[in-house]
Order: C-alpha cells, then structure tokens, then sequence
C-alpha cells in the first residue's frame, strides 16, 4: 500500500499511514482554512487501497470544524467498499460532543467502529 504522512499544524492533524499495522491515524485538532484542500490527498490515497487489505482507522482528534467533518464522513464512506475496515474513535470522557460525532458516523457508514474513552487527566 502506498504511504500516507502529513505532518501536524496549529490547525490540521497529523495523518500517517502506518503499512506495518495496517493503520491510519488522524490526531490532533482540525480547523483547516480549506479543509476540501487539506484531505483532498487522504481522500485521493484511498484509491490505493487494496479491497481484501484489512484496515484500522484510529481517529484521536481533539476538536474538528464543520468542513472538516464532512471530509471525515466522505473519508469514511470511501473506505466502505473496503471489506475489512474498522474505525477505532478516541474521545476524552468528559467530551461528549465528540463521542456523539463518532456516534453520527457509525450511524451513517457501514464501517464498524469502536468507542474508546480516554481519560483527559492522563
């Protein structure tokens, strides 16, 4: 599988790819001025994505926009056609916006996730 690595800003997150695991992760906070500009490269390395490849996707984002979430929604949609996906969606116990988000999504997709509590004070 082709290799994925963009480093962190003060407004995007970090996105890499690990071929090892098999594992794509997105941290940090998201509030791109053009968030269509910025995943556009996630969004475009999915079609390298081989269909029988098992893929996890760990989301451990602090905070993301509006534009930003649609990017995600139309990320996690492409990865559907991939048989063996999972989506692993880290939130801080006392966020639940975002728990909520993740819980939007797995509504949406047909993509399974797992909910994982991290506790803010560690």
């Amino acid at each position: 599988m082709r290799s994925l690595s963009i480093a962190a800003t003060a407004k995007t997150p970090q996105i890499e790819f690990d071929a090892q695991q098999n594992q794509l992760t997105l941290s940090g906070r998201s509030i791109p001025e053009n968030a269509v500009d910025f995943y556009r490269p996630v969004l475009d390395w999915t079609h390298f994505l081989e269909a029988e490849t098992p893929l996890t996707v760990v989301v451990q984002l602090e905070y993301f926009n509006t534009s930003s979430s649609k990017c995600l929604l139309d990320l996690f949609k492409r990865l559907e056609t991939s048989s063996e996906v999972s989506i692993k969606w880290h939130f801080d116990a006392d966020d639940e916006d975002m728990l909520e988000a993740g819980e939007d999504y797995d509504h949406i997709v047909s993509v399974p996730f797992t909910f994982i509590e991290v506790d803010p004070s560690v």
